[in-house]
């Protein structure tokens, strides 16, 4: 009779966590940080149609790393509770910390129940009336959450590139200088020898909440908006095209 295969919940949850941490390593790192007017995303991202930068409600924004499937499918998700939680209460109601509690709570669930955990990282960020009220949240794939104070790197190296960001970050930075600094450590990772890479406008996602605009807050920066921002060396010659107008969240998408 042979012996029944046997695992302690020790080592299961140990061997999830590893495999979710694999997954997320191998894709780009996504670099979210505050600015004087809100909060900036920046992410190496060459697709046109696969988003990993979105808007989740008027305030809020969403980034992710890893499985594309998996965090589609929780971005919208997290629109659809918004909405409904807008709806039924009022918009006003709908918060970061709500939204990603409710992802921690799900995260969690995958992540003990099933056999295959999501591999995924996640940012819910909620820009303020002032900066000392933009919430940046972190969720991992367990469904850890932890409120992030001025930045954070999600996804590739991301150890090395926040080492990098803290000699560089201040904060109150203007979006150009913000958006200097997360490109330069975008570029400082990933080239072969240990070089700096030299990253140009139509390899990168940019998107921001900007708390001077109107009741919609989240702007993506593309085509010749994003060259102009951009530092001369990483601008590269790039066609003159407007900045895409902002879409509705239930149209964009995700990777």
């Amino acid at each position: 009779m042979s012996m029944p295969f046997y695992a302690s919940a020790e080592q299961i949850m140990r061997d999830r966590s590893e495999f979710a941490r694999k997954g997320i390593s191998r894709g780009r790192s996504v670099v979210v940080s505050t600015y004087v007017d809100g909060v900036l995303f920046v992410t190496e991202n060459a697709s046109s149609a696969l988003h990993k930068v979105s808007e989740i409600y008027d305030r809020i924004g969403f980034a992710a790393v890893g499985k594309y499937p998996e965090f589609e499918s929780l971005r919208v998700a997290g629109i659809r509770l918004a909405d409904l939680r807008g709806y039924s209460y009022d918009r006003r109601d709908v918060t970061a910390r709500a939204l990603a509690n409710a992802y921690a709570q799900t995260l969690g669930s995958i992540f003990t129940e099933q056999q295959k955990p999501y591999e995924v990282e996640l940012c819910v960020a909620e820009v303020g009336e002032s900066a000392e009220h933009d919430q940046l949240y972190r969720l991992t794939y367990d469904g850890t959450i932890v409120e992030e104070p001025e930045f954070m790197v999600m996804g590739g190296q991301a150890d090395s590139l926040t080492a990098e960001l803290k000699g560089t970050f201040a904060s109150g930075q203007s979006l150009r200088d913000a958006l200097a600094v997360a490109v330069r450590g975008l570029g400082s990772v990933g080239a072969d020898g240990g070089g700096h890479r030299s990253l140009t406008a139509n390899q990168l996602e940019v998107a921001v909440l900007d708390r001077t605009r109107g009741k919609r807050k989240f702007r993506r920066i593309t085509g010749l908006a994003l060259t102009e921002l951009l530092p001369a060396a990483e601008a590269g010659d790039q066609p003159a095209e407007p900045a895409s107008a902002d879409t509705p969240p239930h149209d964009e998408t995700t990777a």
